[in-house]
C-alpha cells in the first residue's frame, strides 16, 4: 500500500484492515441465524398452509473493486458474498498494482479457483470478465464506469449493486461548535488525501461564520500537518499522474485561501482549501476525489436547499449544528445514499447502517445485514396439506362466493 500511494501502516489498518476484521466477526456471528428459514404469516385466505421464506445463494458472483482503498473495496463484498453462500470471481483495480498482486497471491494461493479466485488487469480484462454471465455483480467506482457496467449486466438481465459517488455536501449552520467542526471536517475530507467517495465534496457555511470557519479549517489543517515531513509521512499521494493533472486544473489561483502546494514529480497535492466558490466554477461539476475543499457561503438556507436539490442525489451528506428543526429539515427534504450529523465518513463504520448511494451514486446497499441480503434470494413458500381445500375460489361463480371473498380481503 505505501509503495502504491504512500498509505501509512496507521491508516492502512484504519481505513482497510480494521473494517475488514469487524465485518467478518459480524458475519460468523451472524450467519447462521441469517440463513434460517424464516415463517410469516398466512391469513385465513390460505388455511391451513403454512408461509416461510428461504435464503439462498445467488450463485457466481463478480465483485469489481476500486482503487481508492483497495483492499477494503474489493474483499469487504466479496467476503459478504462468501459469506451468503456464492463464489467469488474478484478484480481488483490496477491503479495500485502491487497491493493488486499481493491480494492475488495471498487469495489465490490459499483458496480453490472455482470458489475464490482473483482475476487481474485493466479495462481489456474486465470487459472479456463482462462478457460472461454473472448472477450478481458488485462494483465501486465511478458513475460513468459505472454506467458501462450496468449495461453490459442487462445484457443477461444480471442483478447489480452499483457503488459510486457524487458530490456530497456539508452544512454548517450559524450555531454549529466552529473548532469541533473544523476538526472532524479537516479529518473526513483529507483521509487518504481526499479520495474517499463519501468524503465532504464542498461545504456551504452560514456567511454569518464563514470566517471563523475558514479560520479554524486553516488552523486544524496546520496543526495536523506542522511541517512537510509529517505530510509526506502521514499524508498519502495522488494515485497517478493523470488524477494530479486533473486535480491541479480545479485549483483557481484566485480562490485559494490556503494550501495549493503541488509536486507532480512526488504526485503531492496538500490540503487545499478554496473560497468565493459558486456552483458554477469548474471545481463544482463533477466529483472532486481529491485533496480540495471548496467553500460556498450562503444566506438563505431555503435557496441552498433548492440548488442542492437540482443536482444529482450525493452519496453522503453532513450536518453541522444544534438546531434539532434545522437539522430534520434538511434530513427530510435532502435525498442522499447516507450521512451523518455533526461529523463525517464515520456512519461508515456502523456495519448497522445500509451503506450505498441512491439515483446517480448507486444502486443497493452493503454492510453488515445488507450486505448479507445483496448476495442473497429470498425465495417465498406457501406450503400447503392435501387434507382440506375449500371451494370459494372455484367455478362456479357466485354473489355469495364475492361476498366472502371481499370480507377475508377488505
Amino acid at each position: 500500500m505505501y509503495e502504491d500511494f504512500g498509505k501509512s501502516e496507521f491508516e492502512t489498518y484504519l481505513t482497510e484492515l480494521s473494517l475488514l476484521y469487524h465485518e467478518v466477526n459480524g458475519l460468523i456471528k451472524n450467519v447462521k441465524k441469517w440463513s434460517k428459514r424464516k415463517k410469516v404469516s398466512t391469513g385465513i385466505a390460505n388455511f391451513p398452509a403454512k408461509s416461510y421464506i428461504i435464503p439462498e445463494p445467488m450463485g457466481v458472483t463478480l465483485i469489481i473493486g476500486a482503487w481508492n482503498y483497495p483492499y477494503q473495496l474489493s474483499l469487504l463484498p466479496a467476503i459478504t458474498s462468501l459469506a451468503a453462500g456464492n463464489t467469488v470471481i474478484l478484480k481488483p483495480s490496477e491503479l495500485p498494482s502491487r497491493t493488486s498482486k499481493v491480494m492475488a497471491r495471498i487469495i489465490n494461493d490459499n483458496f480453490p479457483s472455482n470458489y475464490f479466485h482473483v482475476i487481474e488487469g485493466g479495462v481489456k480484462e474486465t470487459t472479456e470478465l463482462l462478457e460472461n454471465r454473472f448472477d450478481k455483480i458488485f462494483f465501486t467506482g465511478s458513475i460513468p464506469v459505472g454506467k458501462i457496467i450496468y449495461q453490459a449486466a442487462a445484457k443477461h438481465l444480471t442483478p447489480v449493486t452499483l457503488e459510486l459517488g457524487g458530490k456530497s455536501p456539508t452544512f454548517v449552520l450559524a450555531d454549529a461548535d466552529i473548532e469541533m467542526t473544523a476538526k472532524r471536517i479537516v479529518w473526513s475530507k483529507f483521509l487518504n488525501a481526499g479520495q474517499t467517495c463519501i468524503a465532504p465534496d464542498y461545504i456551504l457555511v452560514d456567511q454569518s461564520i464563514e470566517a471563523l470557519f475558514l479560520k479554524a479549517l486553516k488552523d486544524e489543517i496546520e496543526a495536523n500537518y506542522k511541517n512537510k515531513g509529517d505530510i509526506e509521512e502521514n499524508y498519502l499521494r495522488i494515485i497517478d499522474n493523470k488524477n494530479f493533472d486533473r486535480l491541479s486544473k480545479l485549483i483557481e489561483t484566485g480562490q485559494v485561501y490556503f494550501g495549493a502546494d503541488l509536486n507532480r514529480a512526488k504526485r503531492f497535492i496538500g490540503p487545499t482549501i478554496l473560497q468565493n466558490v459558486s456552483f458554477k466554477d469548474e471545481v463544482m461539476k463533477e466529483e472532486i476525489f481529491g485533496p480540495i475543499l471548496p467553500v460556498l457561503s450562503f444566506t438563505n438556507l431555503e435557496e441552498v436547499i433548492k440548488t442542492v436539490k437540482e443536482r444529482p442525489k450525493p452519496l453522503s451528506c453532513y450536518i453541522y449544528s444544534k438546531n434539532r428543526k434545522t437539522i430534520d429539515k434538511l434530513l427530510t427534504e435532502l435525498s442522499f445514499g447516507g450521512g451523518a450529523v455533526n461529523d463525517s465518513v464515520m456512519h461508515l463504520s456502523n456495519t448497522n447502517l445500509p451503506f450505498g448511494g441512491i439515483g446517480s451514486s448507486g444502486i443497493g446497499s452493503y454492510h453488515g445485514k445488507a450486505g448479507f441480503d445483496s448476495f442473497t434470494h429470498y425465495k417465498s413458500i406457501l406450503d400447503k396439506p392435501f387434507w382440506f381445500e375449500g371451494n370459494i375460489k372455484y367455478a362456479p361463480y357466485t354473489k355469495k362466493k364475492k361476498a366472502i371473498i371481499k370480507w377475508l380481503f377488505e
